[in-house]
């Protein structure tokens, strides 16, 4: 597949396609209420930090999005516990104060669905880092989603995250293209990502009962959602992995 990376800052008429690309995310996903706040301002507000891939016909076919936030601080640069929540909460918070950002976080690396499984994600992990370094910056953070951390729900992400092949490469293929691309696996983010939300949504999103307290395991997602039928709610709480890169 012939494919052209682009900046959406450099092709603005991009943005509806780039926006509107089609999508694999568990439904769940899509209710966290930090990313509807802030998600789709990054297209809008910040374009210099999302980058495309066009296939031979024009057609978006995978996007990376990231933002700048200010790390640093008087503590040290230690990566926050809240991962994708805080980092885009961050990123704006900084840029409404007019803090100078220091690094860059990516948020996402999406490849359209039937362009999956041909190495499309790497490439996109790479164009981040570039233009990063591009902008001045030395390093990208990622709070990283393992793609196969959902086939384990149960088991902890701290044991999952380091785990390795018998070649020292990690067991998850994502993790696996981060470090091969001369990222570090750093730490685990046990709460980088919460969607509390009634038991009527979660079946309506999942199309499982969800009338049993206890933790219940949900396609995709990467641990157990805790269900309280006796409230009325359940809350997901998922963890990433953080990984550093030097550009």
């Amino acid at each position: 597949m012939e494919l052209k990376v682009s900046c959406l800052a450099e092709r603005p008429e991009m943005l509806r396609d780039v926006v509107g690309m089609a999508n694999s995310w568990p439904e769940f996903l899509l209710h966290d209420p930090v990313g509807n706040a802030h998600y789709g301002r990054i297209a809008s507000e910040l374009p210099e930090y999302v980058l495309f891939a066009e296939d031979e016909r024009g057609r978006v076919v995978a996007h990376a999005y990231s933002v700048p936030f200010a790390l640093a601080d008087e503590e040290g640069d230690e990566l926050p516990a809240r991962g994708w929540d805080e980092v885009l909460a961050r990123a704006f918070s900084d840029r409404r104060r007019g803090t100078p950002p220091d690094t860059v976080s990516a948020i996402s690396i999406v490849v359209a669905p039937h362009a999956q499984g041909g190495g499309l994600s790497a490439r996109m992990l790479s164009a981040m880092r570039d233009n990063a370094r591009a902008r001045g910056f030395d390093e990208v953070v990622a709070p990283v989603r393992p793609s196969a951390k959902h086939l384990e729900p149960a088991t902890p992400m701290r044991e999952y995250a380091f785990r390795e092949r018998s070649d020292g490469l990690p067991h998850d293929p994502w993790l696996r293209v981060h470090v091969r691309a001369g990222g570090r696996i750093e730490a685990v983010a046990p709460a980088s990502m919460t969607v509390a939300a009634s038991l009527e949504e979660w079946r309506d999103w999942t199309g499982l009962p969800f009338d049993t307290e206890g933790l219940v395991e949900v396609p995709g997602a990467l641990v157990p959602v805790h269900c309280e039928p006796g409230r009325g709610y359940a809350v997901y709480v998922e963890p990433n992995v953080w990984v550093r890169h030097s550009v």
